[in-house]
């Protein structure tokens, strides 16, 4: 079952299916247009036939080239070059430009970002042959992916990454949801903290979410958002997947117009820090 943060904030559009470089990245922009976000979703194998036959593999790749020549196993460097294509793609549908324009650059830790366009945003996440690419124009993005069969338990898992208040929501579950829940909760807090740029340097007890009400909670369980983040979780291929999605808007009333042409003020990222900091 999707699940959507408060239903008086903002909506996640459903992640969309790219089969192969051909998209559908007319939908992607209307996801953009219309939310500010966009999320789509491929396996590494829908790309490998444009992995093998793209002439322009290497300047598409960019600084990845080394690293995917360095890659000996075959399976993890087609994995590993999907990944980039399906980024790289994605951006540039949101960008109305060609991907090998695009360079695509690492922040410490690991972040990727489109160096140049700060107009937009992008995360990645992956699992088994899944790919997850995450696209904002309103602020930081954050996406996580997760075999939906992947079994947690509550009792070795909690003290790690539960609130107090999501605590006792998960305890007063049955034992069949309790497992389903801890797992969306699971991809809902590594996106966020995606979205943070902190990856597992935040704690994941630092931070909740109302799994009944939705919304970002403060380990007390008072509110810790004013609206300003959005936040889902939808299944992908057929129940296989979970995929959730983190989605802040730092509300600088940005153009809706995202082609390269009409570039952002270059405090546009400065501001959305500004922002998360005093979040």
């Amino acid at each position: 079952m999707p699940y959507q943060s408060a239903p008086d904030e903002r909506t996640i559009a459903p992640p969309l299916h790219v089969c192969g470089p051909r998209g559908p990245w007319e939908e992607v922009r209307a996801n953009l247009e219309r939310d500010g976000s966009a999320v789509v979703f491929a396996t590494w194998g829908e790309w490998l036939t444009a992995v093998l036959s793209d002439a322009e593999l290497r300047p598409l790749l960019g600084r990845d080239w080394q690293r995917y020549r360095r890659t000996r196993d075959a399976a993890m460097r087609y994995r590993f070059v999907a990944s980039r294509m399906v980024l790289k793609y994605t951006a540039a549908a949101a960008l109305r430009t060609e991907p090998a324009a695009l360079d695509l650059a690492y922040k410490i830790g690991g972040r990727p970002y489109i160096r140049g366009f700060d107009q937009i945003d992008v995360s990645l996440s992956h699992a088994d042959d899944l790919i997850v690419v995450g696209v904002s124009r309103t602020g930081r993005i954050g996406v996580d992916t997760e075999a939906a069969g992947r079994k947690m338990s509550f009792q070795l898992f909690h003290e790690q990454m539960c609130t107090p208040t999501e605590h006792a929501e998960l305890t007063r579950m049955t034992g069949d949801r309790q497992g389903p829940e801890l797992l969306r909760l699971w991809t809902l807090k590594e996106a966020y903290t995606k979205a943070l740029g902190q990856g597992l340097r935040l704690g994941f007890t630092a931070f909740g979410f109302g799994l009944e009400s939705g919304g970002l909670l403060a380990p007390d369980g008072s509110a810790a958002s004013r609206g300003e983040w959005a936040f889902a979780t939808h299944p992908v291929l057929g129940g296989s997947y979970l995929v959730s999605t983190a989605c802040h808007d730092t509300g600088l009333d940005t153009a809706r117009d995202t082609a390269v042409h009409t570039m952002l003020d270059e405090g546009f990222m400065g501001a959305v820090e500004e922002g998360l900091a005093g979040a």
